[in-house]
């Protein structure tokens, strides 16, 4: 009787699971160097650093299947986290890339990416593959979140040179980057 009196018999509530809602994903398609708009429908988070994690474990999901345009060893918890910081002007910054030169839309976010090292350490080398999978990330990550005009990452939380010898993850991407990769207008070799 004394358990029971201490027991509380409210009925307990249902976890609350997100609705489906329709994401696009820029898939890297590695036959002719392009990204692809793939239309999915995912239950999301309304966090939008969570729904970033979200979206980008899907596109991993996507390139460890078989048959994958881009194929990528499949890793658990691929993507550690996303953050998202205001967005700081890249513009003047000696050492970076021309792209960055460019600027960014005012009252943009960075998003901070922080992979795994088993997911670096396991991505196929190359310069073509590495920038790819870079760019199909800031691509979708803007797709879904437009206010993200820049992207940054990380390694187990820490700096790392390049994602698997080649892509340079100390530089700021612009998201438009993806985007003019995703449209045809851009080599994705070209990435300084």
């Amino acid at each position: 009787e004394r358990l029971l009196k201490g027991e509380d018999l409210a009925p307990a509530t249902a976890p609350v699971v997100a609705p489906a809602e329709p994401a696009t994903l820029l898939v890297a398609n590695d036959m002719d160097g392009t990204l692809v708009q793939e239309q999915q429908s995912l239950p999301l988070p309304r966090d939008p650093g969570a729904r970033g994690r979200a979206l980008l474990l899907k596109l991993v999901e996507i390139y460890a299947a078989e048959g994958a345009m881009h194929p990528i060893p499949g890793v658990p918890r691929a993507v550690e986290q996303v953050f998202l910081l205001p967005a700081q002007s890249v513009g003047g910054s000696k050492g970076r890339g021309a792209t960055e030169a460019l600027g960014s839309t005012p009252g943009g976010q960075l998003a901070v990416v922080n992979l795994s090292g088993a997911f670096a350490d396991g991505h196929p080398a190359g310069i073509e593959a590495e920038t790819l999978t870079v760019l199909s990330i800031c691509g979708t990550l803007h797709a879904n979140l437009p206010q993200i005009t820049q992207v940054r990452f990380l390694v187990d939380g820490q700096p790392r040179a390049t994602l698997a010898g080649h892509a340079d993850l100390t530089r700021t991407y612009l998201t438009t980057e993806a985007v003019a990769t995703a449209a045809g207008a851009s080599s994705v070799g070209a990435t300084p």
